[in-house]
């Protein structure tokens, strides 16, 4: 399945960043813009948890904040 997302990006002093509109939430940047969206389509993979198999174990950490 393919997923259509809008990228807003920019270039920074060092790097090209970006964030998707539909997951604000998700952001990264790469030196180049092809980078950039590499970056993107992996972050929002981890993100989504798209990249997790259908057999996959759970577990519930404590942490210290």
């Amino acid at each position: 399945m393919k997923t259509k997302l809008k990228m807003i990006y920019w270039k920074g002093e060092k790097f090209w960043v970006g964030k998707l509109v539909e997951h604000p939430e998700i952001m990264t940047q790469g030196e180049t813009l092809q980078e950039l969206e590499e970056n993107m389509k992996d972050a929002y993979m981890l993100m989504t948890m798209e990249d997790v198999p259908e057999k996959h174990k759970v577990k519930q950490l404590s942490l210290a904040v």
